[in-house]
């Protein structure tokens, strides 16, 4: 009796634990905003665009002037930011379009943050722009540990705001009196934003993780309401900019309202941040008038300048992540799968290698995870790489091309080439540009891309 006793005591005790630790899971909701930029937003410096809310939760959470993204175009950095690996070794490096709809697949049996998440008994649900495989082929988002989508699966159909038809899972559905040319009755954002307020509501009560992958502001530039910027002395494209980008804000403050209101705020945390840096020309109409290169950085969307690199970036979650903090500690988007995994209490499968670290403690407060290096490569027309190592930035421009060093303490505007000052620092970042990728038959390092047109979005 004493050992059956002793035994129903254990038996109990490893359950309430098992209970207790699902009690404990937080949910966590990662917000990607389609080309959103530092200089976009209020908290980062914008005048002009009005973005309440994000700057809102800037400032009851961190914001982050070194958060960097995984590449400098959609698919790719999305890729990493799912698969936990940067472009040196993530099976998508750039985009690539298959006709007649939808982008180049993440290949079978990809480990995501997503089936990490729903193998520790998450919820888990994308709700709009997918990019990295149609339903019918190896990197559909209902095979790669997503419960539920909503949106658009090809990153080309999205850059239509008034779309003909959206997804509902794999299911296509159809939006009457929308023509795909900036004309119609709908908005599909507002579908989008209402789908996700929804999977909130229904999931509230067990843990959940929410990829909001929201299009905005991405062009094209299309919105159904210009609100306080119609009467502005801007162009029609600089109006809808701005348009776009304050939906993005009041959309995001339904979703951060919502779980105040279902009083799961303080065990969700949050985190925004672009896909890329800025997607303008700083002489360009939209770059232009909103100074979108306010923060000092070189370069934009499809180059390895700190300036396509680092991201707008905030994380919120009240009583953990500390509120009216701002760092310059970098950290990547392949550091979210051992975060969310970390957050979770979840294992990463064996099979699972990846690139990222943790970033738990530093969001709570403490320092970014120290290591050796971060790795970026590109393939959209020549193949780019950079790399990052301490305060040392290398940038290579094709693999013919000279690497140029730049002091990101001293420079981070990278406008002072030192490498030919540095050649012991050079061949470093040659050898880690060698070492940090894993050679792959798709992504051949090339002076041109054979058979390159014109640029994709």
């Amino acid at each position: 009796m004493i050992q059956r006793a002793v035994f129903l005591l254990l038996a109990f005790a490893a359950l309430s634990s098992e209970a207790l630790a699902k009690e404990e899971q937080p949910n966590i909701i990662f917000i990607l905003s389609d080309d959103l930029a530092q200089g976009d937003l209020g908290c980062y410096g914008q005048k002009l665009i009005q973005t309440p809310n994000l700057d809102r939760m800037a400032s009851e959470g961190t914001r982050y002037l070194q958060g960097y993204c995984g590449t400098s175009v959609c698919a790719p950095s999305r890729s990493v930011l799912m698969t936990g690996l940067h472009t040196g070794h993530c099976p998508i490096r750039a985009n690539r379009e298959v006709q007649p709809e939808g982008q180049k697949p993440l290949p079978a049996g990809t480990i995501t943050v997503a089936k990490i998440l729903k193998d520790a008994g998450y919820a888990t649900a994308c709700c709009g722009k997918w990019g990295m495989g149609m339903f019918d082929t190896t990197g559909s988002p209902l095979k790669l540990g997503f419960d539920h989508f909503f949106g658009y699966n090809c990153q080309r159909h999205a850059h239509s705001y008034f779309p003909t038809y959206l997804y509902n899972d794999d299911k296509r559905f159809e939006l009457p009196g929308n023509t795909g040319k900036g004309i119609g009755k709908t908005y599909a954002q507002n579908l989008i934003a209402d789908e996700t307020l929804k999977f909130v509501r229904a999931n509230k009560d067990k843990p959940f993780f929410l990829y909001y992958s929201i299009t905005l502001p991405h062009g094209t530039f299309e919105i159904d309401d210009q609100g306080i910027y119609k009467d502005k002395p801007w162009t029609e494209t600089q109006k809808n900019y701005a348009a776009m980008v304050t939906r993005l804000d009041s959309d995001i403050g339904r979703l951060l309202a919502l779980l105040k209101e279902l009083k799961i705020d303080e065990n969700t945390l949050v985190m925004l941040a672009g896909d890329n840096g800025s997607s303008f020309d700083p002489k360009s109409e939209v770059g232009k008038l909103f100074d979108q290169a306010a923060n000092g950085l070189r370069g934009f969307k499809r180059g390895l300048y700190e300036g396509a690199l680092r991201q707008a970036a905030l994380a919120r979650w009240p009583g953990q992540v500390p509120a009216g903090r701002v760092t310059e500690e970098p950290w990547a988007f392949w550091d979210f799968l051992p975060t969310a995994a970390e957050l979770a209490g979840a294992k990463i499968p064996a099979e699972c290698h990846p690139d990222g670290l943790s970033l738990v403690s530093f969001l709570k407060g403490g320092p970014a995870p120290k290591r050796d290096h971060f790795y970026w490569e590109l393939h959209e027309g020549a193949s780019l790489q950079a790399v990052r190592f301490g305060v040392w930035k290398a940038v290579r421009n094709g693999p013919e091309s000279p690497i140029e060093l730049y002091d990101l303490k001293t420079d981070a505007a990278e406008s002072r080439n030192l490498a030919a000052g540095k050649p012991d620092l050079v061949a470093k970042a040659e050898a880690l540009m060698k070492s940090a990728r894993t050679e792959h038959p798709d992504w051949p390092l090339v002076q041109k891309r054979a058979g390159k047109g014109k640029k994709k979005k």
